[in-house]
Formats: structure tokens, C-alpha cells, sequence
């Protein structure tokens, strides 16, 4: 985002279901550019570096 990229991620299994052979990084690459492209694709929201420690946290507590 600083390069004023848009940026989107995406869950792995709604990707998952446009991989059509191995699992390789051509693959991979591939199955991203189709699934990209679906009207229908949804995105996850970006978590912010505050957010992440705040969920990091969560996981310890459960750990324990």
C-alpha cells in the first residue's frame, strides 16, 4: 500500500477451487489470476499491526 498498490486478500479456500492440477506455485499463481477475476470473489479485510498483536494475544490466552 505505500507503493499505492491496492491491495486485497483473499481467503485460501475460495481460491482452492480454482487450482487445477498440482499444488506448485504455477498453479498457485494461475488459480489467484482466475479467481481475482469472479464478480463474485470476496475479499478479507486487512488487519492492522494493533489488531494482529490484539489477536496474537487471544491465541496465547487460549493456549494456556
Amino acid at each position: 500500500m505505500g507503493f499505492g498498490h491496492t491491495v486485497r486478500l483473499m481467503a485460501p479456500q475460495f481460491v482452492k477451487l480454482y487450482v487445477k492440477s498440482n499444488k506448485n506455485d504455477m498453479a498457485d499463481a494461475e488459480a489467484i489470476c482466475e479467481a481475482v477475476g469472479q464478480s463474485t470473489m470476496r475479499f478479507v479485510p486487512i488487519k492492522h499491526v494493533e489488531q494482529q498483536a490484539i489477536h496474537s494475544l487471544h491465541r496465547l490466552l487460549r493456549q494456556t
